[in-house]
C-alpha cells in the first residue's frame, strides 16, 4: 500500500503572478514556493488545502505537463461556514462570479467565482441535514 500525506492539484497555467496575487488575497493562502517562470505552490494555512500552479512549456516538465489547461470541465472546491457571507464578501471584493448564490436540494449553499486563469472555485456550504 502506498502512504498518502497529503493531495492536491496542479495546474497549468499562465501569469503565476496574478494567480497568487488572487488566492492570497481571496483566500488567505500563503505561497510556500514561488518561481514566476516555473511553479506556485500554495497552502491555506488555516485548512492545510494546498494548489499547484506550473506554467505551460517548461523545459523540466515532461511533455503531457507542458500544455496550458483548459478551465472548462474543472473545478476547485473549497468548503466554507458560511457561503452567503462568503458571497457577500466576493461581491464587496468586486471579484469575478460565475454563477450567483443558490441553494441546492442535496442540501448545499453554493456560489462559483473565477480565478485569474479562469478556473472556477466553487465556494460551498454543506447544510445540516434536518432530523438530525
Amino acid at each position: 500500500m502506498i502512504e498518502i500525506e497529503a493531495m492536491f492539484p496542479v495546474m497549468v497555467t499562465t501569469n503565476l503572478e496574478a494567480v497568487k496575487t488572487f488566492y492570497e488575497s481571496v483566500f488567505g493562502f500563503n505561497a510556500v514556493f514561488f518561481d514566476a517562470d516555473f511553479y506556485l505552490h500554495l497552502v491555506s494555512p488555516s485548512s492545510g488545502v494546498q494548489l499547484g500552479f506550473l506554467m505551460p512549456e517548461h523545459a523540466t516538465q515532461p511533455e503531457f505537463l507542458r500544455p496550458l489547461m483548459s478551465p472548462e470541465g474543472y473545478v476547485i472546491s473549497l468548503e466554507v461556514k458560511d457561503a452567503a457571507q462568503a458571497y457577500a464578501e466576493a461581491q464587496k471584493m468586486d471579484l469575478t462570479i460565475a454563477m450567483a448564490l443558490k441553494e441546492e436540494v442535496w442540501g448545499q449553499v453554493h456560489f462559483m467565482l473565477q480565478d485569474p486563469s479562469g478556473f472556477r472555485i466553487d465556494v460551498v456550504q454543506h447544510l445540516e441535514a434536518s432530523g438530525n
